[in-house]
């Protein structure tokens, strides 16, 4: 007997979205997070039945999935009332470059479209090898800052710092990084900043317009070498803070150009 494989599936996160997309498999969506803006026809042409950590319920049951994706324990409720309800859930948790790719592979599987994960992954592993090589041609490396969120002041999670090393860069909260929850990534201390004293700053605040004013403001950051030199610049959150195919390529590059900017302007 043949395996059936999903047709109906319910994407809670964009990274999903996005990747059936570039798959070519978007006819299986048939609802998708409020907060999808990549690609941009998905908004125009799928149902929108959930926020991040909120989901209209009755509205996915209506839609009768055969598989809801998610990400992270932030919609482990989501994924355990619709278990209840006798939905299949798949919840993803990458939370670096390698972890994206096997994201990737999983979804294919889960779709039986393996050739088209692997290859999605061959392209997508090419423009990242594009910029590293890019990158190992800079003159120099700054010292990069990423703040993920300002009160309290939270840093890079794992792919982003990863993304600023490739790009070019060496993220100042390396060691923080690797921690996957938010929680774990708080910097108690803003001082801490300043005494690790980046040559640029970039901000993407979940979703939040970046405003470089309120950071220039805090005490003592005037001295910051970013500061000084008016080093400060916003990725938005769409391009970078989601674990798929968009921080690999816009985001990557984005970085990739502010990086080179200041190491080719020294």
């Amino acid at each position: 007997m043949e395996p059936s494989f999903p047709e109906r599936i319910i994407c809670m996160t964009e990274e999903t979205t996005e990747a059936l997309y570039l798959m070519n498999e978007q006819h299986r969506i048939v609802g998708i997070s409020g907060y999808t803006v990549r690609p941009s026809i998905a908004r125009k042409e799928k149902p929108k039945i959930s926020a991040f950590t909120s989901a209209k319920i009755d509205k996915i049951l209506a839609l009768e999935p055969q598989l809801v994706l998610g990400f992270s324990d932030m919609q482990a409720d989501i994924a355990a009332e619709l278990i209840r309800n006798g939905v299949e859930v798949h919840i993803f948790n990458q939370r670096t470059i390698p972890e994206i790719f096997q994201m990737f592979l999983t979804l294919g599987s889960l779709i039986g479209q393996p050739e088209k994960a692997q290859a999605l992954i061959k392209k997508l592993s090419e423009n990242v090898e594009q910029v590293k090589a890019s990158a190992k041609l800079l003159p120099r490396r700054p010292k990069v800052y990423f703040e993920e969120w300002y009160e309290p002041l939270i840093c890079g999670i794992g792919w982003v710092s990863e993304l600023i090393q490739l790009a070019g860069g060496d993220d100042i909260f390396q060691e923080q990084a690797k921690n996957g929850l938010g929680k774990d990534r708080i910097i108690a201390d803003p001082n801490e900043v300043i005494d690790r004293n980046p040559d640029i700053i970039i901000g993407s605040w979940c979703g939040r317009k970046f405003k470089e004013e309120k950071v220039v403001s805090r005490d003592g950051w005037q001295d910051i070498n970013a500061v000084r030199s008016g080093e400060l610049h916003e990725i938005k959150s769409a391009d970078i803070l989601q674990p798929g195919p968009a921080c690999l390529t816009d985001g990557l590059a984005q970085l990739h150009q502010i990086i080179k900017n200041w190491s080719v302007a020294g």
